[in-house]
């Protein structure tokens, strides 16, 4: 990844981390020690992620935590990283090489956030205090950091009504959500539904096996029989990869109805240059991956994290946990420049490629 597109986001997307005070976190202890004397900056640190079908992690999350993590310990904190490839069993594998291996902290985005809750009690049971990222993954966390995911579904349901215009009266959406082991989808689905219920007919509705683009189609390729091709308004997505497999579907089928999406992934922003996708969510990533970077080094350091979180949530199995919630912006073709542009996440001559030229040209993307 470009650095200085990472520095621009970075800077760009600066959000205020006010204190808010120290809460009670389930795994025992407050957050001003770790219970060890203070340490420096030569600190262990763990970073797992839960897939790579999605290009925001590898393009992204990973390396704006690693550069933040640097920044935070002068260059000296050691960083062991994997990836899960959306693979449960294999994190939870990965969760007992960093037990192992001794890190003195471990970011975690969780594949199935229930399914890890075993794991997150040997990591602090062996002294490793974990910060659940992006998910929240159930176990005895002693921080969190995501994006305000309720208001993600609230921002997509939103999008949709407002391009349905009157045809929400008229016909049917199929909703198409995300995976049962992500918390998230949970969330967005709940913020999606707010906001729809009531106001359009949802002919159909699926949970999207492991997020994946095929499944979507699939689901999609279902809908489109059952319902049938007049009655179908328009497609609740709550993430790109799985927009791409349904629009996918519906081209086939000779379908142009508006659908959203959720992570402002590069083939997304240029299905809504050329009109294909209707919407994205545009979560800024920088200072999601700053506060888990920070909190992170905080409680390897023993350190207080009231300077860093201002929220708390609670899971099943944790109250009360210090968070940061970063807000979301709804994108579509006439916000590209003010966001993903701006803030250096794509260049124009990323995004307006080949055939997409044109239809950059009349959107004033040049």
């Amino acid at each position: 990844m470009r650095r200085a597109a990472v520095a621009i986001a970075a800077g760009a997307m600066a959000v205020s981390l006010a204190a808010c005070g120290s809460a009670e976190e389930a795994g025992g202890g407050d957050n001003d020690s770790t219970g060890s004397a203070a340490k420096g900056d030569d600190i262990k640190v763990g970073l797992l992620l839960p897939e790579n079908q999605t290009a925001r992690y590898e393009k992204f999350d990973r390396p704006l935590i690693e550069q933040k993590i640097k920044e935070l310990t002068n260059n000296k904190a050691e960083i062991q990283y994997n990836n899960a490839k959306q693979d449960a069993n294999l994190q939870a594998q990965q969760v007992d090489t960093m037990i192992t291996n001794k890190v003195d902290v471990l970011i975690l985005d969780a594949v199935d956030a229930k399914a890890i809750k075993n794991s997150v009690q040997k990591a602090v049971d062996a002294g490793i205090e974990v910060v659940a990222y992006d998910r929240l993954a159930e176990g005895p966390i002693s921080a969190y950091t995501s994006f305000d995911n309720v208001q993600v579904g609230k921002t997509q349901g939103e999008a949709l009504l407002e391009a349905l215009g009157d045809k929400a009266k008229d016909g049917q959406i199929v909703m198409m959500n995300g995976s049962v082991t992500d918390p998230n989808a949970a969330q967005f689905k709940e913020g999606a539904h707010s906001v729809l219920d009531g106001k359009v007919k949802i002919g159909k509705e699926y949970d999207t096996k492991e997020w994946k683009p095929e499944n979507a189609n699939s689901n999609m390729e279902s809908a489109i029989s059952a319902l049938g091709k007049k009655k179908i308004v328009g497609v609740y997505s709550a993430n790109d990869g799985m927009a791409g497999g349904i629009i996918t579907a519906l081209k086939s089928a000779g379908i142009d109805v508006p659908v959203t999406g959720q992570d402002a992934e590069l083939a997304a922003v240029q299905r809504i240059v050329t009109g294909e996708q209707y919407m994205s969510v545009y979560k800024p990533y920088a200072p999601e991956a700053e506060a888990a970077a920070e909190m992170a080094v905080a409680l390897a350091k023993g350190e207080s994290l009231d300077s860093i979180a201002k929220d708390k949530v609670s899971s099943d199995s944790a109250k009360d946990v210090p968070s940061v919630l970063v807000p979301v912006t709804s994108l579509t073709k006439d916000n590209i420049n003010d966001t993903v542009i701006k803030d250096g996440v794509y260049t124009v001559d990323e995004i307006c490629t080949g055939k997409y030229k044109s239809a950059c040209a009349k959107i004033g993307l040049k």
